[in-house]
């Protein structure tokens, strides 16, 4: 091999590994952590936090928190919600791609701290945060605040065994 070859070939050699080195002394890897709280199910037995979908019927400030009385419902969809509407009504067509179903007017007793998250839609399809008190009082059909669409679309609660954690009104096409 001339001279001139072997002398380039050593100087790319040279020159890929300078890059290579340059390259891996401006990166580090960071591992982080993070906790996720939901309804993942881990061992046997019931997870310890449930979402439900269903109907506010009443929101009373009971002490320093709030009692609910929720009735609650199915938000179905899918295949599901098809044949669930076929049973019910001898149609499965499924508007929307969402079937409500509630089978009954059992209500539920919950506690609400004060603090819980709520949303609801009073500005459009975002939910608009409020606080328990003012969701109460908007149950109570005693709020200045006027919503885009009405109460009875329902609502996803996060429940911690017997407390909801989060109350978030649904959106209805």
């Amino acid at each position: 091999m001339p001279r001139a070859v072997l002398a380039s070939v050593v100087s790319i050699a040279i020159g890929a590994a300078v890059l290579l080195a340059a390259g891996c002394g401006g990166t580090r890897t960071v591992t982080k952590t993070v906790t996720v709280a939901g309804t993942t199910k881990l061992g046997p037995g019931a997870p310890r936090e449930l979402v439900q979908f269903g109907y506010i019927k009443s929101l009373t400030r009971k002490g320093d928190a709030y009692e609910l009385r929720f009735d609650p419902a199915w938000m179905l969809s899918g295949i599901t919600a098809s044949r669930a509407k076929l049973e019910d009504t001898g149609s499965s067509d499924v508007p929307n791609d969402y079937y409500r179903v509630n089978e009954g007017d059992r209500l539920l007793t919950y506690r609400v701290p004060a603090n819980a998250h709520v949303t609801v839609l009073a500005k459009g399809v975002d939910g608009t945060p409020v606080t328990v008190a003012q969701l109460a009082a908007i149950v109570a059909g005693k709020s200045p605040h006027p919503l885009w669409e009405p109460i009875t679309t329902g609502f996803w609660i996060l429940v911690d065994i017997d407390t909801v954690r989060s109350l978030d009104q649904q959106y209805l096409p």
